[in-house]
């Protein structure tokens, strides 16, 4: 069952915390007595009971929250901004100087392999970055399709599985790894869904970014790190393809994202930034295709996949339509409720100061953006992803485009079920047609 936005819905208090029991254990975020308090009683309770507010970090979360500027100062929602074009321009540089993605190249993609199945002809894909494991990647498009058609960077979740990255949504033999069909009957309700997105029309890219697939951290590429989880010794990368070694290897490489996050800073770059970055080299492959219209290209995907549609879609104009499925919220919901659920992936130091996080996705107004979300989804709460959707809404309303934003909650946890399917497929054909 899927609900339809209303825009006229507020979510009480009392639902919110009905609705958010048991969540992964059930993390209440919300502020204690003190916050219906006058602010003598409220300092006076706090004296009496220090832990009247809860969060992941303790006492410290409302404190922490409230340091940020309750309207960033590069909103679109703040009074200053009426032009989006104006509006775009700062928000999109300060959003590139936070974010310090590396400047990359375009690309040159060798045709490693070219075959028809299921109704579909696939090309495997490879090209080289200046660092690192060549990338691999999978292009799908109607067999026989002659005219150029709309394009499609349909992008890989996250998963806690960085050993798969194309393969998670993509099909193209009938035996495949059994690993990868639980992955996507768990997600995806048994779908390879880029391969259905290509049969309703499109040019479907997905290619493995930045740590995960053919661009993961191999055990023998790091240099002994000697203690604890990520220590490497007896570790093996032969047989990788064994279901044992696969989830030993997710187990280290979950664990070595925050080596990897450490890094990348001190390097002067963020995670976030780099996996732009592959992401828009993977663009710059699918645009230059002659089978290819480059005026009609869409973005979308679940969770990892719905993250990284946040950032290139607010941050590429080659991007024309977009869909976000799985991952809406606030930085306050990352900040005092969820942060131990996600990845390294999503945090650039700073640009919380300057921008919300639904506003990062709403950069590009009007383009046409949807955002899926499921309402018992297990790594945010439904009264920060109703919040994040209220402020799109109002980002699309203040530019005249209100029709060119549109959300929906379905009943379920973190997913991408068929009625999900349906719905982005509808919007993809709807915009990019």
């Amino acid at each position: 069952m899927n609900e339809t936005h209303d825009p006229h819905r507020n979510t009480t208090r009392r639902g919110f915390l009905k609705s958010s029991t048991g969540i992964l254990g059930g993390f209440p975020a919300f502020l204690g007595a003190s916050s219906i308090l006058s602010s003598d009683h409220a300092h006076a309770a706090s004296a009496t009971t220090p832990q009247s507010t809860k969060s992941i970090i303790g006492a410290y979360g409302r404190w922490a929250s409230s340091l940020r500027p309750a309207l960033p100062n590069l909103s679109f929602r703040h009074e200053k901004w009426n032009d989006p074009g104006v509006w775009r321009k700062a928000a999109q540089e300060k959003a590139r100087e936070l974010l310090s993605a590396p400047m990359l190249e375009k690309p040159h993609a060798v045709v490693e392999k070219s075959y028809t199945y299921d109704g579909l002809t696939v090309e495997e894909l490879s090209w080289q970055l200046p660092y690192g494991r060549r990338t691999c990647g999978v292009l799908l498009k109607p067999e026989g399709a002659r005219e150029p058609l709309p394009g499609i960077l349909a992008l890989h979740d996250h998963g806690g599985n960085k050993y798969f990255g194309t393969r998670k949504i993509t099909r193209t033999s009938a035996e495949t790894h059994p690993l990868q069909m639980e992955h996507q009957k768990k997600y995806y309700s048994g779908m390879a869904w880029a391969n259905e997105a290509a049969r309703r029309g499109h040019v479907v890219l997905v290619h493995d970014t930045f740590a995960f697939g053919s661009r993961r951290v191999h055990y023998e590429d790091v240099d002994g790190i000697p203690w604890g989880p990520l220590n490497v010794q007896g570790k093996s990368d032969a047989d990788p393809e064994d279901a044992t070694n696969i989830a030993a290897y997710n187990t280290w490489a979950s664990e070595h994202e925050n080596v990897m996050s450490k890094s990348l800073f001190c390097a002067g770059t963020t995670w976030p930034g780099v996996t732009l970055a592959e992401d828009r080299a993977a663009l710059d492959v699918l645009s230059a295709r002659p089978d290819v219209n480059p005026d009609k290209i869409g973005c979308g995907g679940l969770s990892g996949g719905g993250l990284r549609t946040v950032y290139l879609t607010g941050l590429d104009d080659r991007i024309k339509c977009a869909v976000c499925i799985g991952f809406m919220s606030t930085w306050d919901d990352f900040l005092l409720n969820k942060a131990y659920t996600h990845t390294w992936m999503i945090y650039s130091p700073l640009l919380p100061n300057f921008l919300e996080f639904p506003e990062i996705l709403g950069l590009r107004v009007p383009v046409p953006v949807m955002v899926l979300n499921n309402s018992q989804d297990q790594l945010f709460t439904l009264e920060q992803m109703r919040k994040a959707d209220s402020i799109l809404r109002e980002v699309y309303e203040k530019a005249g485009a209100a029709d060119r934003y549109r959300s929906g909650y379905h009943d379920g946890h973190h997913k991408f079920d068929l009625p999900m399917q349906e719905e982005a497929f509808g919007w993809f054909a709807k915009w990019l047609a």
